[in-house]
């Protein structure tokens, strides 16, 4: 495989978003790019972005967002959407919102695997993508880590070849940023892109500054390790006693999601680190650490993994 993808009148890109604003922050350049090359693009756009509680007060003048308030922005953030592909030259018919709740995507995975799995894939089914791109597996928000194991999951379901790109919002990307592919360099659809992501404006309320400086760098994308598909995965966490009292691990392959408590999960002691045995399932498998506590923080404190962790001092990296 080219280490860069190919780009042409034989590309069908999918692009795997969360929330609105995704597809035209990680992807806007390459969606045009890949239309001016004759091929063709498409949005699987998870969520509505409905839990947005902030930008949602200061616009509505409003403290309490109850139901019908989640779904009326979620609608305002979908139209959003909808404006700002075509912006860059997406029509609505290539737009596949599976509506989904903000915030929710890890519970879909892990109460309706099946469901979760099969909507993905109906729609890689319906597009059938040769470039897919998705969230980064170490994304810190726990919809897109949780993006990525879904959207993996279902492109093994569907026995698809497909080159995976992924991209980072919230962290850090595991290559060396010379590591990193940087496909497009044109102003033009540079200023498209911005003008794309000037168009959800619910996020410019309080985010503009923000969203613009990331709208105006070069966009990046990484290629995600090969995941293991049998034997077992070296563990990357090491929590102390007190914390495995409230840790449960997550395993996600093809047959499906367990859940155990820390204490209970069938994991080995290999030196000072922890190695957890895979099921015989089609397909990658997927592993979250997890405390399962409600907090007003989003992000995640421990993630996802899905290859062995790289031994310390062997990493040339540089520092941040």
């Amino acid at each position: 495989m080219s280490r860069h993808p190919v780009i042409d009148g034989s590309t069908r890109l999918l692009v795997v978003a969360p929330h609105p604003d995704d597809e035209s922050l990680a992807a806007g350049m390459l969606i045009q790019r890949t239309l001016a090359a004759g091929g063709r693009a498409d949005v699987l756009l998870l969520t509505d972005g409905d839990d947005n509680p902030w930008p949602q007060r200061w616009m509505e003048r409003r403290l309490v967002i109850d139901e019908a308030g989640r779904a009326r922005w979620g609608a305002r953030r979908r139209d959003e959407v909808a404006s700002a592909l075509g912006r860059l030259g997406v029509g609505p018919d290539h737009l596949h919102a599976l509506g989904w709740h903000d915030m929710r995507v890890t519970e879909e995975l892990r109460s309706r695997h099946a469901t979760a799995v099969g909507a993905i894939r109906r729609v890689m089914e319906r597009t059938r993508p040769n470039l897919v791109v998705i969230p980064d597996l170490g994304d810190t928000h726990p919809d897109h880590g949780s993006a990525h194991v879904l959207t993996r999951l279902a492109l093994a379901a569907t026995g698809s070849r497909a080159d995976i790109l992924t991209y980072m919002v919230h962290g850090t990307e595991r290559s060396a940023p010379e590591d990193l592919l940087v496909p497009d360099a044109d102003p033009a659809r540079q200023a498209t892109k911005i003008d794309a992501v000037l168009e959800h404006a619910t996020q410019m309320a309080l985010s503009r500054k923000r969203m613009l400086a990331v709208a105006s760098r070069p966009e990046r994308f990484d290629r995600p390790p090969p995941a293991p598909v049998s034997g077992s995965l070296r563990l990357p966490w090491r929590p102390g006693p007190l914390a495995r009292t409230r840790l449960r691990l997550v395993l996600a392959d093809g047959e499906g999601v367990v859940t155990w408590p820390w204490r209970k999960a069938p994991l080995e002691r290999v030196g000072d680190g922890w190695v957890l045995p895979l099921r015989d399932a089609p397909g990658p498998a997927f592993v979250k650490l997890t405390a399962d506590l409600s907090t007003p923080w989003i992000y995640d404190r421990y993630g996802w993994t899905g290859q062995d962790p790289e031994p310390f001092g062997l990493v040339a990296r540089p520092a941040a």
